[in-house]
């Protein structure tokens, strides 16, 4: 096939519809296209995309080879003919010297030009071997070091010494330094300076696919999936992940909380280049606190030998945590290192698709190719990634901190950062006042306002009088450049930890009193929660979240076009309580970047549809053309007759099914859904998932049949689980669920298995497999449509019906909230079917779902099979064939 290839290494002989599209896969990537692929789950996806995209990997790399070997030699062979020669040479009426140094000059030029390909060949086929002796690496951990050392810059003293007053010279990792961003530059010199004279250090990024998902499971087991792939040995790949994920030492993993992970590294890495041995009499005289630390695992020959095992062996993040602890080398940063001599790069949704988070990871998308798997709810992910939210107790506690620091070092701060800091300030009482309150006031205090605005964010900056402020630059040339905000969490973290009191006798400084108290509850609340692990969740809230961080982030929020955004404004009667939210309403204006800077971008999923809909909002809205976009879908792997999906209008006394919000609740409803479930588990062996469309309803339905009896009716039947309530609790809950039903298959105790009872977009909608015996059947009780009174989604709403073209009798705003819905439902009855030979049922539970609209929205392979049952009787008897037959079969 032009653009293509009809045959493609794989671990087995593959499907038909997985030659399909891995041969659309293949055409996508050569011609640079924005694919969107969809292949249900247990088809092989993953395997798919692997062997698909490497294979064109593979030869992308040999035909630029062939072409610069072709091109040296051309390039040779016309220098050495004499007519080549004389051609130079003729054209010139100049004196020979001239022309001598003219002819030299353009032969060196074209040589180096003809040879700069060859080299570029050479540099990757000895990859793994340059990188054990590579120099550049040596380079690359000086460029960090000079970074670093640029960092510390920002951090020194003014030039008056202030030894001798509270807080001398063992806060000077605290202190921001000289800034002036009026000087544009200075500034420049100041902080790009070093960047820009080694830049040709940096290692040059081989082409490379970079893929991700939303997960470490998920991202754990493609690996898994290449590693029994035939490129396993030949491929060099790397997996990203946090710090959180990747950090092995245990002094820095105690912390727990991301934030502060991060903080206590970057401290490290900073104690590593800028340690000063102090002066033997100094030694006692300064010391006033721990010892500053480096870290053990971040040695450049360390990280030099793990770089090379990374890039030698596939490992997943489990296998690199191992690795790095027997080569004593931080995972972290040997992965980093790792980035641009590798070809395949797996990494979370964030690192590729928040642009601050790509460039500090060091990915670069220019040229390369990026394949988004699991991808159903990419625009939903896009809008949170950019949306931000603010409390009104974060708000002062951001204040509070940013007030005492700025007193405590008022004299060795710079006019310049002092007028910075009180710019902040004087937005954060803006942020306050718009809620109702006014800084100082205890948080807990009644505002007596209640109530939920929504407002553009030009109207928003006008409602909090800070308007005149020019946030891009507080932002882009403070927050960013000085690096406030971690050092602010320092600030309040070192000396909540130590004990030291804030308080002076100066009058000047009694607003250090709010954080001495501030400070001292912190102390009191560690103490506590030794003893009551319990009474701990608010103070681990305080303690691991940066509210300027958050403050920070809300900033740079504010900064986006007043066309693509809201602020909602949440007023709960106390200041603690309210908040402010920015909502992102086109998610396709940080989604545009990476699909113009990639070559390729792929979106994948088990089910992408309604595909018009997702191209409408993310891509013709990021300027997309059409021609650009290509499209793949293809069916399931198992046969027909191994799956029976139905649409249930009523129950087995005639109740019709109807849960809309106003029906739901009547207890012949909840009484009927009961009946159906016993019915169901009478017939239906091993598992049966029953999804409720909110933890809500799912509480007050299982209430009604616990006084009823029901429950009790079903237990009898089949043990009962529910979703647990914390997510750490979910393992222990399928493990038993697990065990339960393969108890009952050995035993004679009369249980039929077990029932599961879940909740849509919960903790089991998503990534959890049921196959074979755990998920007999999916039971989806009701339609999952989302709150419809919610601000959020009006205002989206709103957005969608005034920028987006209307189509199909609809609007965008009403087409978006049944593609929200239907979403959820496809994800859910997902989690049955997952491998050729498994077979389930699927019971839609819903007069609604009959209609031919809401149908045309399940997955092709699904809706192709699906029977609508207007009586109950009918889908009894279905069911009950169904399972006999499979019995039969299955011996």
């Amino acid at each position: 096939m032009e653009n293509g290839r009809t045959h493609f290494p794989f671990p087995y002989q593959p499907y038909s519809i997985q030659e399909q599209f891995m041969q659309a896969l293949y055409g996508a990537l050569d011609q640079g296209k924005v694919g969107i692929f969809e292949s249900p789950t247990g088809t092989g996806k993953s395997l798919s995309l692997i062997c698909g995209a490497l294979s064109w990997l593979t030869d992308y790399e040999e035909k630029r080879r062939q072409e610069a070997a072709a091109l040296l030699q051309e390039g040779e062979a016309a220098l050495s003919t004499p007519t080549a020669q004389s051609s130079i040479t003729s054209s010139s009426a100049e004196p020979d010297w001239i022309t001598d140094f003219v002819q030299k000059k353009a032969e060196r030029d074209l040589v180096s030009k003809l040879k700069e390909e060859e080299l570029k060949r050479k540099k990757r086929e000895e990859r793994l071997e340059m990188i054990r002796n590579n120099i550049q690496l040596k380079y690359t951990m000086k460029r960090k070091s000079c970074e670093d050392d640029e960092a510390l810059k920002l951090l020194k003293l003014s030039k008056e010494e202030q030894t001798e007053e509270l807080g001398g010279e063992e806060d000077e990792e605290l202190i921001i330094a000289e800034y002036d961003s009026d000087d544009e530059s200075k500034s420049k010199s100041m902080f790009h300076g070093a960047e820009d004279d080694d830049d040709d250090l940096v290692e040059e990024h081989v082409t490379k696919i970079y893929y991700c998902s939303r997960t470490h499971s998920q991202l754990a087991q493609f690996v898994h999936e290449v590693q029994k792939s035939p490129f396993s040995k030949d491929i060099s790949l790397v997996t990203l992940g946090s710090r959180q994920n990747l950090c092995i030492n245990e002094e820095v993993r105690r912390l727990g909380s991301i934030q502060r992970i991060n903080d206590r590294c970057m401290e490290m890495q900073k104690n590593k280049h800028g340690e000063k041995k102090p002066h033997p009499e100094e030694g006692v005289k300064r010391k006033r606190g721990p010892a500053k630390t480096a870290c053990p695992y971040n040695k450049v020959s360390a990280l030099q030998q793990m770089r090379d095992e990374v890039l030698g062996t596939v490992h997943d993040i489990e296998q690199l945590l191992k690795l790095g602890k027997e080569t004593h080398s931080c995972p972290y940063y040997a992965t980093r290192l790792a980035i641009p001599p590798a070809q395949l790069v797996v990494l979370p949704y964030q690192m590729v698709l928040h642009e601050a988070t790509r460039k500090a990871a060091g990915v670069q998308l220019k040229g390369q190719v990026v394949i988004i798997d699991e991808a159903h709810n990419l625009s939903d992910t896009l809008s949170c990634i950019y949306s931000a939210e603010l409390t009104g107790a974060q708000l002062c506690r951001a204040h509070s901190q940013l007030a005492q620091y700025a007193d405590r070092y008022k004299s060795r701060l710079k006019a310049k950062n002092l007028m910075y800091i009180k710019q902040i300030l004087f937005v954060i009482e803006g942020l306050v006042r718009v809620l109702g309150g006014k800084v100082g006031q205890n948080p807990q205090s009644q505002t007596n306002q209640t109530g939920t605005n929504m407002f553009t964010i030009n109207n928003f900056l006008f409602k909090a009088q800070i308007d005149n402020i020019n946030l891009f630059k507080v932002l882009q040339k403070y927050f960013e450049k000085s690096m406030i905000s971690r050092k602010l969490g320092g600030f309040v973290e070192k000396y909540a930890g130590s004990g030291v009191s804030l308080h002076t006798q100066s009058k000047e400084n009694r607003r250090t009193e709010g954080l001495s108290r501030y400070l001292q509850t912190l102390q009191s609340n560690a103490q506590v929660s030794s003893a009551d692990p319990q009474g701990s969740v608010e103070t681990e809230k305080v303690l691991s979240a940066s509210p300027m961080m958050q403050v920070e982030g809300f900033f740079m929020a504010l900064t986006t076009s007043n066309t693509d955004g809201r602020v909602l404004l949440h007023k709960e009667g106390t200041l603690s309580e309210s908040s402010i939210k920015f909502l992102l309403l086109n998610p396709a204006v940080h989604f545009a970047q990476v699909l113009k800077e990639c070559r390729a971008v792929i979106i994948a999923g088990g089910t992408m549809q309604p595909v018009s809909d997702f191209k409408q909002e993310l891509l013709f809205s990021a300027g997309v053309a059409e021609e650009r976009i290509t499209e793949f879908s293809c069916g399931h792997v198992i046969p027909a007759e191994n799956i029976l999906p139905l649409v249930l209008c009523s129950g087995p006394s005639g109740q019709e099914l109807d849960f809309t919000f106003q029906n739901r609740d009547s207890p012949h409803m909840m009484d009927e859904t009961g009946r159906i479930l016993s019915n169901i588990c009478n017939v239906v062996p091993g598992g049966v998932v029953c999804f409720f469309p909110s933890y809500e309803y799912s509480r007050r339905i299982i209430s009604h049949w616990e006084a009823s009896g029901v429950l009790a009716r079903l237990a009898n039947k089949k043990k009962v689980f529910q979703e647990p309530k914390k997510a750490n609790q979910l393992e222990q809950v399928l493990s038993e669920f697990s065990r339960c039903i393969q108890r009952c298959a050995l035993d004679s105790s009369g249980l039929n298995g077990a029932l599961l009872f879940s909740v849509v977009g919960g903790k089991m909608s998503e990534g959890i497999n049921f196959s074979d015996e755990l998920g007999r059947c999916v039971v989806m009780v009701g339609m999952p449509y989302p709150n419809i009174k919610s601000p959020e989604l009006q205002e989206k709403m709103s957005y969608l019906d005034k920028h987006l073209p209307h189509s199909g009798g609809r609007s965008p705003g009403q087409a978006l909230i049944e593609n929200l819905c239907m979403k959820a439902v496809n994800q859910s009855i997902g989690r049955a079917i997952r491998h050729r030979g498994d077979y389930s049922s699927i019971v839609l539970c819903d007069r609604r779902y009959s209609r031919p609209a809401t149908l045309s929205k399940l997955p092709t392979w699904i809706r192709d099979r699906t029977s609508t049952c207007t009586t109950f009787g009918p889908a009894f008897s279905a069911l009950r064939k169904f399972f006999l037959e499979k019995k039969k079969t299955q011996g």
